[in-house]
């Protein structure tokens, strides 16, 4: 490991802990951790000259990470596991209208916008985490870098703007909440979700996970009929 790539993943962790640090000092919807850090880290690196390439060893690594993390999600889960089966056959009709309206709806924009068809592939993956999304955009003919473009996106603008959205149309309901959060916004919306409380968390993670599955099952069948 290089000395810039150790000094970006310090530089990215420091950044964040300061990032949550002020997300629980001053609660608004821009100050939520990953768009913070996020802000903070290019502008770092702008003045610095650093460029996205000499910062993607560092990614790598972090990366890998993403899946003890996500395993992590499991225990949440487990702690709310009678919760989650008492409102499962609800929440799986939710997740499957909520995962087919997020891709028809993707896809239908990027259209009427007159957008190439490399990004309304990569639009229809935008829902799903990162690893499914890449995967999955192959086989429908997209391009790998611009669906985890369109992944990091949706997910910070999910995790800044969906609980606000939530709580606009008074949807207060935990579960609701939690399972609105993730069926759009994968991980980083789950992060924020996980903020919110242990249950909002854990049907996050439920949510992020259907969805990420169900979407790569559908979305090659479904992807040519849009």
């Amino acid at each position: 490991m290089s000395g810039l790539t150790l000094f970006s993943i310090c530089l990215t962790i420091i950044v964040y802990i300061g990032a949550k640090a002020l997300s629980s000092r001053v609660l608004s919807p821009f100050t939520t951790p990953v768009l913070t850090a996020t802000i903070i880290l290019i502008v770092i690196f702008q003045a610095m000259d650093i460029s996205y390439e000499q910062y993607s060893a560092a990614k790598d690594w972090m990366t890998y990470l993403l899946g003890p993390a996500t395993v992590a999600l499991a225990v949440p889960m487990y702690k709310n596991r009678e919760v989650i089966k008492e409102k499962l056959k609800q929440a799986l009709f939710g997740l499957i209208i909520g995962t087919l309206a997020t891709i028809a709806s993707a896809v239908w924009i990027s259209k009427m916008l007159n957008l190439s068809e490399t990004v309304q592939a990569a639009s229809a993956v935008k829902a799903v985490t990162t690893p499914v999304a890449i995967e999955t955009v192959v086989i429908i003919g997209g391009d790998p870098a611009l669906a985890a473009a369109f992944v990091i996106t949706a997910g910070i603008f999910g995790a800044v703007f969906g609980p606000v959205c939530l709580s606009t149309l008074r949807i207060h309901d935990p579960f609701s909440r939690g399972l609105g959060i993730g069926t759009v916004a994968h991980g980083i919306g789950t992060s924020q979700a996980v903020i919110e409380g242990q249950l909002q968390g854990a049907v996050s993670s439920v949510a992020m996970g259907f969805t990420a599955i169900f979407t790569s099952v559908i979305l090659p069948w479904l992807y040519p009929l849009l």
